[in-house]
């Protein structure tokens, strides 16, 4: 077998110049130098629902396989190749769905096929499905190399190649949610001290909804923002108070300065809307939490599994947009946070999504459900994918829907 960094090195040599259309024979193509039967790439759809295979070239194109390389016939170890047709896979109920959302490589019973989790940081981007004869530990850790590869050559074409775009969403998406898309950063960022992840919903229609979280100089900065409405202006508004609030901070200024920045923003170009916000930002080192609230629901800070009552609620500031010109700034609210604290951000289409006899979810059941899933020990972004899950069957969302969940939890 040839050894595994000289394989991983042509890999990544041979995928300088090639669309994510070539990526899939260039992984398995190295699978089967490692000893594999074959390898599959298979991306998570933008609501996390599904697994999509990103699918090989045309079979003249592809890569032979050698012929001195197995070649089993049963129906779990058979070898993925360019020419064997792959059906998107259900994230609930399936082995690709349990490692994507564990995190953890799944095996067959039969030992042949293994599913492999990508994972961009600790953004979960898709699986790697795997075969072989059989695994040992060696080719186990191969392929986890082989994975970690494969994610960075997906996520380098992510921004620009249709390919990847195309297998991450399951229909047409409006166009103030392509604006919202195009401006919000990674669900999932996080270090070994801290874990920021976001949902946004209805992910296809967004209109006035975003998110922003970021890393930097020992800070994780944050902000979730709704623009009032649910059409392009909103969308518009909203992006426009990201590009103010990453430009202020960026220039080092104070999260009242960020607020400033985008009410006066929008009041000069977008005057007919409003914003409100909550914005943040979290000292790794110590578990300071610092943020100001404009107009917004306030946080929810949960702790040994409970929400501390009335831990997060002030006086909220006026919404952005207003003009507020020489008025007071926002005032900023503090608190340490202790390891293993959470501090859940919503904006009020969550709690108000209604069930078919027209009651709301309310604060209280978004809490008792992400105190649930974190109690079964899920991750936080695990944690907000099912309680998203949970929202669409039982409830009908009214206006978008965006969750944050942070969770500080230092060495």
């Amino acid at each position: 077998m040839p050894n595994e960094d000289a394989v991983l090195s042509a890999l990544l040599a041979s995928s300088n110049r090639v669309t994510a259309a070539d990526i899939p024979a260039l992984i398995d193509e190295a699978g089967r130098k490692l000893g594999l039967s074959g390898a599959q790439v298979y991306l998570a759809d933008l609501q996390q629902a599904r697994l999509t295979p990103l699918v090989h070239p045309a079979p003249e194109t592809a890569s032979p396989i050698e012929p001195n390389e197995p070649n089993e016939t049963n129906e779990t170890s058979k070898p993925i190749g360019p020419s064997e047709p792959s059906e998107p896979i259900q994230i609930e109920g399936s082995m690709a769905g349990l490692a994507y959302r564990t995190q953890r490589t799944q095996r067959s019973r039969d030992d042949c096929t293994a599913w492999v989790p990508m994972i961009d940081g600790v953004e979960r981007v898709g699986v790697l499905r795997v075969t072989a004869p059989c695994f040992e530990d060696a080719l186990l850790e191969s392929c986890a190399a082989l994975s970690g590869l494969a994610t960075l050559l997906v996520m380098a074409k992510a921004s620009h190649d249709e390919l990847v775009v195309d297998r991450t969403r399951s229909r047409t998406m409006t166009t103030q949610a392509e604006l919202l898309w195009a401006f919000v950063p990674p669900r999932t960022i996080g270090t070994d001290d801290v874990t920021s992840t976001a949902i946004l919903e209805p992910a296809y229609e967004a209109g006035g909804d975003a998110f922003d979280h970021s890393l930097g100089d020992g800070v994780l900065h944050l902000a979730l923002l709704d623009a009032m409405g649910h059409d392009l202006a909103s969308g518009g508004a909203s992006a426009v108070a990201l590009g103010a609030s990453r430009a202020t901070r960026r220039a080092g200024g104070t999260l009242a300065d960020i607020a400033t920045t985008i009410d006066t923003t929008l009041s000069e170009w977008i005057p007919d809307r409003l914003l409100t916000a909550v914005i943040a930002r979290l000292d790794i080192a110590t578990g300071q939490f610092t943020w100001i609230n404009c107009g917004h629901p306030p946080p929810l800070l949960i702790r040994e599994g409970h929400v501390v009552p009335q831990a997060m609620e002030f006086p909220a500031h006026l919404p952005l947009g207003l003009g507020l010109g020489q008025a007071a700034a926002p005032d900023e609210h503090h608190i340490r946070l202790q390891p293993g604290d959470r501090v859940l951000l919503y904006s009020d289409g969550v709690t108000e999504a209604r069930t078919s006899d027209g009651s709301l979810f309310g604060e209280q059941r978004l809490a008792d459900s992400v105190i649930r899933s974190m109690a079964s020990g899920n991750a936080p972004p695990e944690t907000l994918r099912r309680l998203v899950r949970n929202l669409h069957e039982h409830h009908r969302l009214h206006d978008d829907a965006t969750i944050m969940l942070v969770r500080w939890h230092p060495h």
